[in-house]
């Protein structure tokens, strides 16, 4: 790719943060509406994990997938099918029916949004070449994150309260056409040096294994845990990651790349992602409901009551995108994960919700901690990577943050469902929130720990060494055709 003006550059990445605006947007915006769809929709607590899930879902299994194909046929071919499909989606889950036909416009939504985001940042890491030059670049990335949770749910809010839910997909159309527009004319093509064939059967797998294990947990509360279908599911989930790890090293070009797990702090941001993001999407689910169904707000007032979190975010995710360009992701991570973890303690052991101060701190905690998180997350994934495999790297960063919210919406959805069943809502759903807010603590000391444990020297050689290997050889064998 040629090189390209400073204003050029700066022209791409905002794009690319339309691009991530959309995307994040959405998802905040849709939880606040959670409750007025359910009611018109008649939706079940199921009902409602689906509306997030199916899309999380779909991106996450699309996403590795995405990320090859724009390194093998172009990046910016790939960015604009995805920016028309997204659009489309978006169009049509305005105009649903009924719950079954928004779950599969979300579908459709989702196939777009994996053309996206690992699509994006390998644009981005493209275009901006020089590592701090590139750190800062993430940063604002990461800011767009922390824009659309300072956002969403205010906009959510004032939409659901004023027009309906439906609206919230409005919001996509007229930004979805500008980045569309923008792109076809200052976005230049680019593809890596050598392109990666498909890999059918990997894909088919982690379609498989993500499918399986998500219907599973969010089906097991009313079906049982032990039922037949249950257990048929889950066991498809296991034995599809077993094939995986059997078939993808064998094959010279793998859908997952599994070298890329050599690196200590690859797969530490793997994790941290996996967990972060699980928190988040527990978090945003129950606070929802929380707010909206038991203390009766409405969809703005809601909105307004997580603003400190949306807020604490939008400012520390791009000051973390700063700190991860001249001091490393260290220092970032161990904020992140203290503050999330004492965000979930106040809530699972002393009840922060009975107490409008102390519901206000968990608030300002957790905001703190999701905006130090995203920005190490990325840079880790993809600067330790030779950048013809950039594409992959990014898509293997976002697959792991969809993966964890797709976990975090099913597993606390299905501990909540399973607390609230035959009783009333109202009045049995703090305590059987309970150890959904031990699980979101849980995740935050992961990320203390992961964080800590994959950020020092030894790690840090890992990550040469394994960007040694790759660049020796990159298809993943040796010339005699044995693994790596």
């Amino acid at each position: 790719m040629p090189e390209l003006t400073h204003r050029r550059r700066l022209l791409v990445l905002a794009i690319c943060c339309m691009s991530l605006l959309i995307v994040s947007l959405d998802n905040t915006a849709l939880n606040v509406a959670l409750p007025s769809m359910r009611k018109e929709l008649g939706a079940t607590v199921a009902g409602m994990q689906w509306t997030i899930d199916a899309y999380t879902l779909v991106l996450a299994s699309l996403l590795m997938l995405a990320g090859s194909t724009a390194d093998r046929i172009g990046r910016r071919r790939v960015f604009k099918t995805g920016l028309v499909l997204f659009t489309l989606g978006s169009l049509l889950c305005s105009l649903a029916p009924n719950l079954e036909s928004l779950v599969a416009f979300r579908m459709v939504q989702a196939v777009g949004g994996s053309m996206l985001n690992p699509v994006a940042m390998s644009i981005i890491t493209n275009t901006f070449t020089e590592p701090r030059e590139r750190a800062r670049a993430i940063g604002v990335w990461g800011g767009v994150v922390g824009i659309s949770m300072a956002a969403g749910p205010l906009i959510g809010g004032l939409l659901v309260d004023s027009v309906g839910w439906r609206a919230i997909f409005w919001l996509n159309l007229p930004v979805g056409l500008a980045a569309l527009l923008l792109t076809i004319r200052y976005v230049p093509e680019s593809r890596a040096p050598k392109a990666r064939r498909p890999d059918p059967v990997g894909q088919l797998l982690v379609i498989a294994l993500l499918g399986s294990l998500t219907y599973a947990i969010i089906e097991a509360p009313v079906a049982g845990w032990t039922s037949p279908l249950i257990l048929l599911f889950a066991g498809t989930a296991v034995s599809a990651l077993l094939c995986l790890l059997v078939y993808e090293p064998r094959r010279t070009e793998p859908l997952i790349d599994l070298r890329f797990f050599r690196s200590a702090p690859f797969s530490g941001a793997t994790v941290i992602a996996v967990c972060a993001f699980a928190a988040l999407g527990g978090f945003l689910f129950v606070n929802t409901l929380y707010l909206q169904d038991v203390r009766g707000f409405s969809a703005l007032h809601a909105g307004l009551y997580m603003l400190p979190m949306a807020a604490l975010t939008f400012v520390c995710a791009p000051l973390s995108g700063r700190l991860v360009g001249s001091r490393g992701p260290r220092l970032s991570l161990l904020v992140a994960g203290v503050t999330m973890a004492a965000s979930g303690v106040l809530f699972a052991a002393f009840e922060a919700e009975t107490s409008t101060p102390l519901l206000f701190t968990g608030y300002v905690l957790f905001g703190v901690g999701f905006g130090m998180v995203n920005a190490p997350i990325t840079n880790t994934a993809v600067s330790g990577m030779p950048r013809a495999q950039a594409g992959v790297a990014a898509a293997v960063a976002s697959t792991s943050r969809q993966v964890g919210t797709t976990l975090g919406v099913a597993v606390i959805g299905a501990v909540l469902a399973a607390g609230v069943h035959g009783r009333p809502y109202a009045d049995t759903f703090v305590a059987a929130s309970r150890p959904a807010w031990w699980i979101i603590a849980g995740c935050g000391l992961c990320v203390l720990l992961v964080g800590a444990l994959t950020s020092g020297p030894w790690a840090l050689r890992s990550a040469r060494r394994t960007a040694a290997r790759l660049e020796d050889c990159p298809t993943g064998r040796s010339s005699a055709g044995a693994v790596r």
